[in-house]
């Protein structure tokens, strides 16, 4: 049974870090890609990065390059999003998945943990 537990969202002020976990179970990630996407209030869903099982390449969304980081421990079966500079538009519910990648393709996620980014 696939399931994936996204942790670490919080409140912080603009300009500051979060590091979020994503603890992944049903699957290993040489089969499957592990990425990120985001959903804010009213808005549709955005996918923010992901890590290809083809070759580990790694992508961003234009919005985030340079600010986020995706990492994984595949031993431990966990992903992580070190968030880093946020702004006020980086507010929304950040889900872990499990997919495709580039392509984003949404085949597995978790209930999302919230991350409030105050100006």
């Amino acid at each position: 049974e696939v399931h994936l537990v996204e942790s670490g969202g919080g409140l912080v002020q603009a300009g500051g870090s979060l590091r979020l976990s994503c603890a992944v179970s049903g699957f290993t990630f040489d089969a499957y890609a592990i990425g990120w996407f985001r959903q804010a209030p009213g808005k549709e869903r955005e996918g923010v990065s992901c890590i290809s099982s083809s070759d580990g390449s790694t992508y961003y969304s234009d919005s985030v390059k340079g600010r986020f980081t995706i990492s994984s421990d595949n031993a431990k079966n966990t992903a992580y999003l070190q968030m880093d500079s946020l702004k006020p538009e980086d507010t929304a519910v950040y889900y872990c998945y499990g997919g495709s990648c580039p392509a984003l393709g949404y085949e597995y996620w978790g209930h999302g943990t919230p991350v409030t980014v105050s100006s």
